[in-house]
C-alpha cells in the first residue's frame, strides 16, 4: 500500500477509535439551565468563535495559564502557556500547532487532548477545569470544531473593562452582584462577569465570589480588584459606622485650606467624626519633630505655650522651615531612598552622594529639578555626587525599576520577567523604559566591580541598545504611557526621559511626591505603600491626592511650600486621641496617627535631653546622628531602632513597628545609663543648681514632653523627690523614667 494511502488509513482508524471510545464514555452534561437560585447568565460567546477573543479568556478564567499550572516559566508536563494569556501568539501555537497539533482534533472535538485533560476524561494533575456541557467547555469545543480560527485582521480588540454598578457605600451585611463589561474597539460590549477574576484587599470588610459582593458587619473600607485578561479595574466600597451624624457637625468643622473640606467630605461619607484639635504642647512637639527632627528646648516650649497670638502655629511652622536643621532632617529621609551600599561603590562616592542630597535640601531645590539632575547625572562620582547613582546601578535593567518606583510610584521589578496578575505593565513596558539608559557608560577604576577608592566617570556613550529578552529585538526608548519628546541626534536619551517624568502632564510624578511627604507628616500615605500607585491599590482619598498634586505643581514643586500647606491644615493639627466614631479609622485622617521616632531623631533627642553628645567613629566631635553620611558608622542604638543596613540596597522604607529590643535598650543599655549619670550631663547640672525640686521637674517635662506636668504628676514626682535623700539620684531616676515612656518615643 502506498505511504500516502497508509497514512490516511491510519488517521481514519484513529478517528474511529477515538469516536468509539467517546461513545463508551459518560455523555457530556447538558447545557446549564436557569434555576430560581442561579439565574441563567448571558452567553459567553454568540456567533463565530475565535481564539484571542473567546477561547483565551476561558482558559485564563479556568486557571490553565496561571503561575501554578501551564503558565509557569517551563510549563507543565511539556505544555507551556504564557502567564495569564499575555502572549496570544505563543499560546495559539502551543495549542493548535505544537507537536503536530496533537492537542486538538477537529474531526472529533470532544476527543481533543485539550478538552479531555481539562474535563478529567483523562487523568489531569490540575483537576477538572472545564465541566462538560458548561458554556466554557462549549466555547472551546466549538472553536476546535470550526477549524481553530485565530482572531482575523478585522476582528475587534479588547479596549477596557467597566464595572456596574458604580462605586458606592454598602450597608453592613448587604450583598450585591457586580457586572463586568468588556468594551471592544468596534464599540461592542460583552458581559464577561463569569470569566473575570475578583479579589478583595480586605475580605473581613468585604468578600467577593463570582462578582457577588458581601459586606461584613464591622465598619471599614475595601477595594475589589477585577481582572479580565490583561485589563484591570478597581471597585471601592465602604461600610459606614452604625448610626448617623448630622450634616451640621461636618459643616461646622474648620476649613483652614483646601485640604480640610476634602478630608471632611470623606469622613462624612463613612460616618466618621474627627478628633478634637491637639493641645498646644502636642502641636509644638509634633511640628518640631516633623520639620527639623529635634525636640524644642525648654525655653522654646515656654515661649510658645505662653503666647496668646492667634497665628502662633503658622508662625512656628514658618520659623522651623527656615532653620538649618530642616535640610539635614529631610535629606536623611531621602538618603534612605538613594544612598548606595558603600562596600560596593566606595567611601568617597558615598560621601559625595550624601553631600549632594543635603545641598539640594539646603538650597530648597525644586523637586522637578532634583529629579532631572539625578536622572541625567554624569561625570566623576568624586565630584558630582549624583553620578554615584549610576556607579551603583550599572545597567539599564538595574536603574529602571528604581527610577520608576521613586519618581512615578510604579513598581516595575516584576515586569522585567512577566506581567503581574493585577498590573498593566509587561516586558515591553519595562525594556522600553530601560532603553533610555542604554547609552550610559563608565570609565575609570570602578568598572565591574567597583574598586573602593578608585575614581570612576559616568559618561554618555555614542551608541548603545537594549534587547528584548524573549524576541532578541532591539527595543526603542518608550515611556510607560503618553508620549515623550523625540531624542535629538547625539543627545543623551535620559534628558528626554527626565523631561517626560517631570512634566506637568505626568500625573504620577507629583502624586508620588506629595504622597510621600503626606505620609511623613500624617502617619500614613493616601496611597499605601507610598510608592505603589496603581489601579488596584487606590488612594483612600483620590480628590485629596489630586488636589495636593495640582497645588504642588502650581507652587513650582517647592517641597517647603508643600510641607507648609499640609501642616497649616486643620486636619494636621488634630489630636491623636480617638473618639467613639473614629477609633477604628486608620486611613481617613480623622485623627493624628502616632508614629515612633526615627532612629536618628530618637538618639539625638536622648543626647539633647541628657546633655551628653554621641561619639561616632570617623566623625567630628559633636556630630549629631542626623548628620551621619553612611550607615557603616557603628551604633548599637541606631541599629536597634531600625536604621537601614549598610549592605541593603535602596530604596529603603523603614519599619514603623516597636520591638522588645528597643524597649530593653532604653531600659538597660549601658551607654544610655552613662549619659544619664554623666558628671557633665544635664541631670548632674540640674541637681547641682539652686533650682527647687519643682523647677527641676518642670524643666525635665518641658525638655522631654514639651509640656508642664499636670497636677497628679506634680504630686507623685514631688513625693518621689522628697523621699529620695540624694537629689542627683532623684533627678537621674526621673529622667530615666520619662525617657522610657511612649510619650517620649512616639510623635503624638
Amino acid at each position: 500500500m502506498p505511504c500516502a494511502l497508509l497514512h490516511r488509513a491510519l488517521a481514519a482508524a484513529l478517528a474511529l477509535a477515538l469516536i468509539s471510545s467517546t461513545s463508551r464514555a459518560a455523555a457530556p452534561a447538558a447545557p446549564e439551565e436557569a434555576t430560581a437560585e442561579s439565574p441563567a447568565a448571558p452567553a459567553i460567546v454568540s456567533g463565530e468563535v475565535n481564539f484571542e477573543l473567546d477561547v483565551l479568556p476561558v482558559l485564563t478564567a479556568a486557571g490553565c495559564n496561571s503561575g501554578a499550572c501551564h503558565g509557569k516559566a517551563r510549563g507543565q508536563n511539556g505544555f507551556a502557556l504564557s502567564l495569564l494569556g499575555y502572549d496570544p501568539g505563543f499560546d495559539y501555537s502551543a495549542i493548535a500547532e505544537e507537536a503536530h497539533g496533537r492537542r486538538v482534533f477537529p474531526a472529533a472535538p470532544d476527543n481533543s487532548l485539550l478538552l479531555r485533560k481539562a474535563s478529567l476524561a483523562m487523568p489531569h494533575g490540575g483537576g477538572e477545569r472545564l465541566k462538560p456541557g458548561s458554556q466554557e467547555y462549549e466555547v472551546v469545543r466549538r472553536w476546535i470544531a470550526s477549524g481553530m480560527k485565530r482572531a482575523g485582521a478585522d476582528a475587534p480588540s479588547l479596549d477596557h473593562i467597566t464595572i456596574e454598578p458604580s462605586e458606592h457605600v454598602m450597608p453592613a451585611g448587604s450583598s450585591e452582584q457586580l457586572k463586568v463589561l468588556a468594551h471592544y474597539s468596534d464599540g461592542s460590549t460583552r458581559d464577561v462577569t463569569r470569566l473575570a477574576d475578583f479579589q478583595s484587599n480586605d475580605s473581613g470588610v468585604v468578600s467577593v465570589e463570582g462578582g457577588l459582593v458581601t459586606a461584613g458587619q464591622l465598619p471599614g473600607e475595601a477595594t475589589l480588584m477585577i481582572r479580565y485578561m490583561n485589563n484591570i479595574a478597581a471597585w471601592n466600597t465602604a461600610i459606614p459606622i452604625e448610626g448617623s451624624v448630622e450634616a451640621q457637625v461636618y459643616d461646622a468643622l474648620p476649613r483652614d485650606n483646601f485640604i480640610d473640606p476634602l478630608v471632611w467630605d470623606k469622613l462624612q461619607t463613612v460616618g466618621v467624626v474627627p478628633s478634637k484639635p491637639a493641645p498646644d504642647h502636642t502641636f509644638l512637639r509634633r511640628a518640631y519633630l516633623d520639620v527639623i527632627g529635634r525636640l524644642p528646648t525648654p525655653d522654646e516650649a515656654r515661649a510658645f505655650l505662653a503666647s496668646g497670638a492667634p497665628s502662633k502655629r503658622e508662625e512656628l511652622i514658618d520659623a522651623l522651615l527656615d532653620r538649618p536643621e530642616y535640610a539635614d532632617y529631610w535629606a536623611n529621609k531621602w538618603a534612605d531612598l538613594l544612598r548606595p551600599n558603600p562596600y560596593r561603590v566606595g567611601i568617597k562616592p558615598t560621601m559625595a552622594f550624601d553631600a549632594w542630597i543635603r545641598q539640594a535640601f539646603r538650597k530648597n531645590q525644586p523637586y522637578d529639578e532634583f529629579a532631572r539632575e539625578l536622572i541625567t547625572a554624569q561625570g566623576s562620582a568624586w565630584r558630582n555626587g549624583a553620578a554615584t547613582w549610576f556607579r551603583d546601578r550599572r545597567t539599564p535593567d538595574e536603574i529602571t525599576p528604581v527610577v520608576s518606583q521613586l519618581f512615578l510610584g510604579i513598581r516595575l521589578e516584576c515586569a522585567k520577567c512577566h506581567h503581574h496578575p493585577f498590573e498593566v505593565w509587561g516586558q515591553d513596558d519595562f525594556f522600553g523604559l530601560a532603553a533610555y539608559f542604554s547609552r550610559v557608560g563608565h570609565k575609570g577604576q570602578g568598572i565591574s566591580p567597583p574598586i573602593s577608592g578608585g575614581e570612576e566617570v559616568v559618561l554618555v556613550k555614542d551608541s548603545g541598545s537594549v534587547k528584548h529578552p524573549i524576541t532578541g529585538a532591539v527595543v526603542e526608548p518608550k515611556p510607560l504611557f503618553g508620549t515623550a519628546r523625540d531624542i535629538e541626534a547625539g543627545e543623551d536619551p535620559r534628558r528626554a526621559l527626565a523631561d517626560w517624568i517631570a512634566s506637568d502632564d505626568n500625573p504620577y510624578f507629583a502624586k508620588v511626591a506629595v504622597n510621600r511627604v503626606w505620609a511623613e507628616l500624617m502617619g500614613r500615605g493616601i496611597v499605601d505603600p507610598v510608592d505603589d500607585l496603581r489601579a488596584t491599590n487606590p488612594p483612600s482619598n483620590a480628590p485629596l491626592l489630586e488636589a495636593l498634586a495640582d497645588d504642588f505643581r502650581q507652587q513650582g514643586y517647592d517641597l517647603k511650600k508643600l510641607i507648609r500647606r499640609i501642616m497649616t491644615s486643620h486636619a494636621y493639627g488634630l489630636s491623636s486621641v480617638p473618639n467613639e466614631r473614629n477609633v477604628s479609622d486608620t486611613r481617613n485622617y480623622s485623627r493624628h496617627y502616632r508614629s515612633r521616632l526615627r532612629a536618628e531623631v530618637l538618639l539625638d533627642a536622648v543626647c539633647d535631653v541628657t546633655g551628653v553628645p554621641e561619639d561616632f567613629n570617623a566623625m567630628p566631635e559633636g556630630t549629631r546622628s542626623m548628620e551621619i553620611w553612611t550607615h557603616r558608622v557603628e551604633s548599637l542604638f541606631l541599629d536597634a531602632f531600625g536604621r537601614p543596613d549598610a549592605n541593603q540596597d535602596p530604596p529603603y522604607e523603614r519599619l514603623p513597628d516597636s520591638t522588645i529590643v528597643q524597649a530593653l535598650h532604653l531600659m538597660n543599655a549601658s551607654e544610655l545609663h552613662k549619659k544619664i549619670s554623666h558628671d557633665e550631663g544635664r541631670a548632674a547640672k540640674l541637681a547641682a543648681s539652686d533650682k527647687p525640686p519643682q523647677e527641676i521637674i518642670d524643666e525635665l517635662y518641658l525638655l522631654i514632653y514639651s509640656r508642664f506636668p499636670d497636677d497628679e504628676e506634680r504630686q507623685l514626682v514631688g513625693e518621689a523627690f522628697a523621699a529620695t535623700p540624694d537629689r542627683r539620684q532623684a533627678t537621674e531616676d526621673l529622667m530615666w523614667a520619662l525617657l522610657n515612656t511612649p510619650e517620649f518615643m512616639f510623635k503624638d
